[in-house]
């Protein structure tokens, strides 16, 4: 079995989303990915303990188990069962444990805990969730307190035709890539793994994994701890002569493990701040070369030209006199507007090159569609803060610049609703602007709701196109000046 596992897992694993939860994950690069079309259960409030079962996916097929649910006011407690699970390591030598998982439909993950099995693959664990309408789900996890799950779903949940519930969409579920806790060299456990707590391991792999993302670097406060912690535990186990003290080990193993995470978590934001750092400063760097060979050629031009004028004053220095004034002041403006015209179109084309955008009478318009924020939030995703780096880069090459950021919705929700959501998404964009380096003074924000449609809202991917932020770039260097909205015409 354990061979076999071995050599379909990393097939196996996308497929969770095709079988099971209809789709494949995405975004290999940042370590998360994502898996669409799962559905969560909206259950029953204060009508007492409903079952729900949870089905075995193509990792391990022979899994199963269900779960007793109970929602009440204020918490909702879950009693989960599973059987046939495989063992610790046999997966992968990474993973070690499984978690069950409560998850949002707007795809907000909540660890309920960690399932510890017996010989024979069976576990049970009893938990609160604070959710009335989440997916459950169980993964394969290299220790207990990790924050995301893992791609390697095992169990899924599957409503009963008694059960007390209502199935719900839901939009997205982010992963954590197995690849981000993999570990190198062998693929066998150490032989005195039967007989050292299982999370003596689990500690291992964590200061492990936090090592390889980089948290000695990135967030040595917190991952001197987890260090320190695991050589306190290691020294514990030596210390094990006749048993007594296994509780103490265990605890000492899950302190490492919460340190470890810490670790990581804080390494991930780090890394992302620096990658942040890094691309705007590419974008800058890229649009003041372009910037430079625009202003070469316009002198080549203007040297050009000069030569030209020169030889017709040598031709007839009268008529140069009768003409220089008027032809100076219309090579001036002729001038002017080129070079404004030429600053637009570089502009507007390496703006092109980052998000969507579009010359428009009243400035450059950049539209952010909604996928750059998680459903129904306005907390901008990693990849979002990435495009935005690199596009503040590009605009603070041209100062003076008028920048308004503008947000709407669909006509899901209530109005008021609506505006504010919109208002708080217009509000990071601008934030994460100025903290980017563009000037407060030249930077606003403004909510529309579900204001200024630009598709069908009654159709799905017409809601979609109207879910969006709009960032109108105007300014005399550009031969725009912005009117109210104009990035549809009216407000």
């Amino acid at each position: 079995m354990k061979r076999v596992l071995m050599n379909l897992i990393p097939l196996v694993v996308l497929c969770v989303g095709a079988a099971n939860l209809g789709a494949q994950s995405t975004g290999q690069g940042s370590g998360t990915g994502e898996i669409r079309g799962p559905t969560a259960v909206s259950y029953v409030v204060n009508d007492g303990k409903t079952k729900i079962d949870l089905q075995g996916t193509g990792v391990i097929p022979e899994a199963k188990g269900e779960a007793k649910v109970e929602a009440k006011e204020g918490a909702t407690f879950v009693e989960a069962k599973v059987e046939h699970l495989v063992q610790p390591g046999e997966i992968d030598k990474a993973f070690l444990t499984y978690v069950l998982w409560a998850v949002s439909p707007d795809g907000r993950s909540t660890n309920l805990g960690e399932i510890l099995i017996d010989k024979k693959g069976k576990g049970e664990l009893k938990a609160t969730t604070q959710m009335q309408t989440f997916s459950l789900f169980v993964t394969s996890e290299p220790y207990h307190s990790v924050r995301m799950p893992s791609e390697i779903v095992v169990l899924t949940n599957e409503m009963r035709k008694d059960t007390k519930g209502k199935l719900v969409s839901v939009d997205t579920y982010r992963f954590m890539h197995r690849s981000q806790y993999q570990l190198q060299g062998s693929t066998t456990l150490p032989s005195d793994f039967k007989t050292v707590p299982l999370q003596m391991y689990e500690a291992r792999n964590s200061v492990a994994i936090a090592k390889s993302h980089g948290a000695d670097k990135y967030a040595p406060e917190i991952y001197s701890k987890a260090e320190s912690s695991l050589t306190n535990t290691e020294r514990l186990l030596q210390q094990e002569a006749n048993k007594k003290n296994r509780k103490e080990i265990i605890t000492a193993a899950r302190q490492t493990e919460q340190h470890s995470e810490d670790a990581r978590a804080l390494a991930a934001v780090r890394r992302e701040e620096e990658r942040i750092v890094m691309e705007r400063q590419a974008a800058v760097d890229q649009a003041r070369r372009e910037t430079l060979a625009l202003a070469a050629a316009d002198i080549a031009a203007i040297t050009a030209r000069d030569a030209g004028a020169i030889a017709v004053v040598k031709a007839d220095a009268r008529a140069v006199e009768n003409i220089e004034a008027r032809d100076a002041v219309d090579a001036v403006a002729i001038g002017a507007a080129a070079g404004v015209e030429a600053v637009r179109r570089q502009l507007l084309r390496q703006l092109a090159l980052v998000l969507e955008a579009r010359d428009t009478p009243g400035g450059i318009v950049i539209t952010m569609a909604d996928v750059n924020f998680d459903t129904g939030k306005y907390n901008l995703r990693p990849e979002t803060r990435q495009k935005l780096a690199k596009m503040t880069g590009i605009l603070v090459t041209q100062p003076g610049l008028e920048i308004v950021v503008e947000g709407y919705t669909d006509t899901t929700g209530s109005p008021r609703l609506n505006q504010v959501l919109s208002e708080e998404r217009a509000k990071a964009v601008a934030t994460f602007l100025m903290e980017q380096g563009m000037s407060a003074n030249n930077v606003k924000s403004r909510g529309l709701g579900s204001s200024n449609p630009v598709a069908d809202n009654s159709t799905a991917k017409g809601r979609q196109k109207n879910r969006r932020v709009d960032i109108i770039v105007s300014g005399e260097v550009i031969g725009r000046t912005i009117g109210p909205s104009s990035s549809s015409g009216s407000e």
